[in-house]
């Protein structure tokens, strides 16, 4: 695709190697997400764990073909999340390293919150969270409950509050909690917050797809949290907020919109190689597959694109390619069982595992009608067009 150059590339074909090394391990994950623990020598979590770290804070970056990579661009970040999660997205999200919370300490963080959250990173392995949804109220950022208010002058914060379908934070060192200090939007903000402390609990709960997530609930009782570990202090409220919120999440959604591709992908390409024969119409519905997959493609290569040239319409192009995305990814898993008839899910769990996966990338990131709302306002305020 031209939007990918020459080091792009490269890093496609190296993804698509390290992942080849996970197919053997996928279903093994489902089972016990925390087996991630014993593959922490591959090269993919060598990445994941150093990306998306910034060059100042990163002095030894991960190299391919004397390339250095340090996963900070939209579009080396989309072209990785598709190859890996063409075999297998749980095991990407359940891998160490900034993950989500990375993004907002990037866009939000002094530097002193920067070397402090990056240089963690650097010391040694460590998993991260990024807790925003909440139980009754999802993620509308505006109704959050959370509370981050001062116990005593010049005292720490105490946070306290319920988070829901947080991924990582019961294997996770420390991460990013969103909370409320005042009533209004500019009460909303985040604080780095670790978890080791008291008053911090996170329990994992059971679910259907994505189980390498380990997806928790986070309840918060009394958690102390210094000052300085709010994020944006250097910034004025309207932009350490809500609104900081939202520039972190459309950067992270093409991402998002990577792992639909990717499982979309899998599914099709398992079709591909375990369907040696098929009839006319069967050879005709597989191509149109590739097809989808191919424009969607470019629609999330796009989004990625956007975010390296901070695009005033980015917020609305990733929407609307992570809305896509995951309605593509539902379609083509649940049009690949077909092509195995009425007992796929079990003769073929990989396949089945697609399936269930392709759900619950719906729900990451905000659902479908979010995104379609997201892109109306683009559309309604002239930050894209219609083609």
């Amino acid at each position: 695709m031209t939007l990918l150059d020459e080091r792009l590339r490269t890093l496609q074909h190296t993804a698509r190697g390290w992942a080849e090394q996970l197919r053997p391990l996928a279903l093994a994950l489902e089972e016990d997400s925390d087996r991630v623990r014993d593959h922490l020598d591959l090269p993919l979590f060598s990445y994941l764990s150093r990306t998306p770290v910034p060059h100042a804070y990163q002095p030894d970056p991960i190299t391919v073909d004397g390339q250095a990579y340090y996963g900070t661009g939209g579009l080396e970040r989309v072209v990785f999340c598709e190859e890996i999660a063409a075999v297998d997205a749980g095991m990407l999200l359940a891998a160490p390293g900034p993950s989500l919370s990375g993004v907002l300490v990037a866009l939000l963080g002094d530097e002193e919150q920067q070397s402090w959250f990056y240089g963690r990173l650097m010391e040694r392995t460590s998993w991260t969270f990024l807790a925003l949804t909440e139980p009754e109220r999802g993620s509308d950022a505006a109704s959050l409950t959370t509370s981050l208010t001062p116990r005593e002058k010049d005292g720490p914060l105490l946070l306290n509050g319920a988070k829901r379908f947080i991924g990582n934070a019961a294997r996770a060192d420390f991460g990013v909690v969103f909370a409320r200090t005042r009533p209004g939007p500019l009460g909303v903000v985040a604080a780095l917050v670790e978890t080791g402390g008291p008053g911090f609990e996170a329990v994992p709960f059971e679910t259907v797809g994505l189980r390498g997530n380990q997806i928790c609930e986070v309840r918060l009782t009394d958690v102390e949290v210094p000052a300085e570990r709010v994020l944006g202090r250097h910034l004025s409220p309207t932009r350490r907020g809500l609104m900081g919120a939202v520039q972190g999440f459309n950067r992270l959604r093409p991402g998002v919109a990577a792992l639909a591709l990717g499982i979309a992908r899998g599914a099709y390409e398992y079709v591909v190689a375990h369907r040696r024969t098929l009839r006319v119409d069967e050879a005709a519905g597989l191509e149109r597959m590739a097809l989808r997959i191919e424009g969607v493609r470019r629609l999330v290569y796009r989004a990625g694109a956007a975010v390296d040239r901070d695009d005033p319409g980015l917020g609305a192009l990733a929407s609307a390619a992570k809305a896509r995305a995951a309605q593509l990814a539902e379609e083509v898993t649940l049009e690949a069982l077909e092509y195995f008839g009425p007992g796929a899910r079990l003769d073929h769990p990989l396949l089945d595992k697609f399936a269930r996966d392709a759900r619950g990338v719906e729900f990451m990131e905000g659902t479908r009608n979010i995104q379609r709302l997201n892109v109306f306002q683009g559309l309604s305020q002239g930050k894209i067009d219609r083609g």
